[in-house]
């Protein structure tokens, strides 16, 4: 279904004719009127057909969350065939609209329009932020009546809200002091309100398009992306970063599958807890999921080895490319929710408790170590605990730890049950310019899959146990760190300060620019030399004026801009580095030295493209 919803301070429709036979009977001809409204343009689908029932409660959701936003108590439905080339059949399109209209009529004023006729129609819209909104979405892919029992469970969920600080200490959430942590509450707003869809363009988007990055991909599933050359490097350096650190750490590199039989006996029961997720294709007359965490084929693995006590903890790890994920189109956006991800994921099997505790404190300091090397830092993101009331009660000790090594109070949510698959989950979440959240690093205490999957491991004594899970993905999914640190640029731009990624992520390094054609040769050996040292340089050799080029390099938000002319053929470059407002003066070792300084202990790629800017095809714009 598709939907253009506008905030109107009135909308005035007259039915004129049938547009086809089958349209509704005993229409009203004259001019219909509604003020201070929403107008909810509707195009019902093919896909809707599928789950009627489910199309119409996500209508319904839909409208009433617009309404929610735009604080209105009158809505027009208005039948627009225009919004789709999909239609779905008028029988089902009107059948839909008026059970819509019927339930939204016991909270709302609601008109309907005539449905199968040619209509005239007058709107004023109010021109607010979000008095135009569109939605794209599917029926609700289960219905309530075949909900499993664990997700029967988890909509009755009741979560208790705290800010747990760095003394151990209990607050609520609307009473809290949150001073400088602004971003907290952002957080503990976000978490509480459920609010998931994106009401407008997040500014990454038009920085990952702008700097040839990252696009969508128009002739395939929405949330699946293409990376052009400079996206790519970024990527693949962001990945091989994150496994260098999980390698040190101790993780066991493995590759698994990313299709499963959905009719395996242990996956299915597991695949109960997560049934709108799943993309599902058919093969030798099987139906296969395709994986949405790399945890199906770890565990399998796990399940047909042979595991000692003494190999705990057992520490496996994969770079899932991709895994996927069915989220809701209105939920998509940009880099920070897909639906075709890169999850670097390190399970780590633990014999009890104790070990596991201890393994989740080195975790969770492996999880800050690897952001603050990509970039972001603690007072980036803000800190989210999940557990039990009575886990906390008992733990509470090893959990303050925690936030001690954080430094600042965190987001706690309770329950009064278990009924996840883990007893303890945290995540840093970092907060964009649209005040969403969004999880980057997490690691859960997993009690349950043990067992489900028959994984054993053989104590001191000679019996067979079960070990603990542990969940970690130390950086969170690499797009979602993309995002993140386009994020952070855009808030600095914002801020009036100069947006720029860290030195070893940066496609070009270092820019040089000669003064003149006359020193294309000079600058081409400094830019050679440079390169040879395993440092991204690039020229710009194009028949342009240096302050053209110089605005170029600062568009590219290249890392350092050497311009070369005579003066600089005696051995001292004047260095501009983005970010600093002087010059500073170096010799070429001297700058190579620099950055080395910068980019060690980090992986390190070759320029994705041409080194001549003068050769180089334009992706975007």
């Amino acid at each position: 279904m598709k939907i253009l919803t506008i905030h109107s301070d009135f909308i005035e429709f007259q039915a004129k004719k049938k547009a086809f036979k089958q349209a509704e009977e005993d229409v009203k001809k004259e001019l219909q009127r509604m003020e201070e409204c929403l107008v909810v343009f509707t195009a019902v689908e093919k896909i809707d057909e599928s789950n009627v029932r489910g199309a119409i409660d996500k209508y319904i959701s839909e409208i009433e969350k617009v309404v929610e936003q735009v604080k209105v108590k009158n809505i027009v439905l208005y039948p627009y065939a225009h919004l789709s080339k999909d239609l779905g059949s008028p029988k089902v399109a009107e059948d839909i609209m008026k059970k819509a209209e019927k339930i939204l009529a016991k909270k709302f004023k609601v008109k309907r329009a005539p449905f199968g006729w040619y209509k005239s129609f007058n709107i004023s819209c109010k021109g607010h932020p979000l008095s135009e909104l569109s939605r794209e979405f599917g029926p609700e892919e289960i219905k309530k009546g075949d909900e499993t029992e664990s997700l029967k469970k988890e909509r009755r969920l009741t979560s208790y809200w705290h800010i747990l600080d760095t003394d151990g200490k209990l607050h609520d959430i609307g009473k809290f002091n949150y001073g400088k942590n602004l971003n907290l509450k952002k957080l503990a707003s976000y978490e509480k309100s459920k609010e998931r869809d994106v009401l407008k363009e997040p500014p990454h988007i038009k920085l990952m398009k702008r700097l040839e990055l990252v696009d969508y991909e128009p002739a395939s599933d929405g949330g699946n992306l293409r990376y052009y050359p400079k996206g790519r490097l970024i990527k693949k350096l962001l990945e091989d970063y994150v496994t260098d650190r999980v390698v040190e750490y101790g993780g066991v590199e493995v590759e698994t599958p990313i299709m499963y039989d959905i009719n395996h006996p242990t996956l299915s029961k597991y695949l109960q807890r997560f049934p709108a997720r799943q993309y599902q294709i058919e093969s030798d007359k099987r139906t296969f999921f395709l994986r949405f965490a790399a945890c199906f084929g770890q565990f399998l693995m796990a399940k047909d080895a042979t595991i000692s006590y003494k190999n705990l903890p057992l520490r496996l790890y994969e770079m899932s490319r991709y895994s996927f994920r069915r989220e809701q189109s209105g939920e998509l956006s940009g880099l920070r929710r897909l639906r075709a991800f890169t999850m670097p994921d390190v399970h780590a099997l633990c014999a009890d408790m104790k070990q596991s505790m201890v393994e989740y404190h080195k975790r969770f300091e492996l999880s800050l170590s690897v952001l603050k090397g990509i970039g972001i830092g603690k007072k980036d993101v803000e800190m989210a605990l999940r557990t039990t009331k009575k886990f906390f009660k008992e733990n509470k000790e090893e959990l303050v730890k925690l936030v001690k090594k954080l430094g600042k109070p965190v987001l706690l949510e309770l329950w009064d049950e278990r009924i996840f698959y883990f007893v303890l989950k945290y995540e840093f979440n970092f907060i964009d310019n649209m005040n969403k959240a969004s999880a980057l690093s997490t690691d859960q205490i997993d009690i349950e899959n043990g067992e489900r999957y028959g994984i054993e491991f053989t104590d001191n004594k000679g019996k067979k146990k079960t070990p603990l899970i542990l969940h970690c993905s130390p950086s969170g999914a690499i797009e979602r760190v993309m995002w993140a640190l386009l994020e952070k640029a855009a808030k600095d731009i914002n801020e009036g300060k100069v947006a720029q990624i860290p030195l070893w992520l940066n496609p070009t390094q270092v820019r040089v620019i000669p003064v003149t054609e006359e020193f294309n040769d000079f600058a081409n050996k400094v830019m050679n030399d440079l390169c040879a040292k395993g440092i991204r340089a690039d020229i710009d050799d194009r028949s342009l004026k240096v302050g053209k080029k110089i605005r170029t390099a600062g568009m590219d938000w290249s890392g350092i801009v050497l311009v070369l002319g005579e003066k600089e053929k005696k051995g001292k470059f004047s260095v501009r580095i983005r970010g600093e407002e002087d010059l500073k003066e170096m010799t070429q070792d001297e700058l190579i030295k620099y950055v080395e300084g910068k980019t060690e202990g980090k992986p390190f790629k070759p320029l994705p493209l041409p080194k001549e800017l003068s050769k180089r095809c334009i992706f975007v714009g």
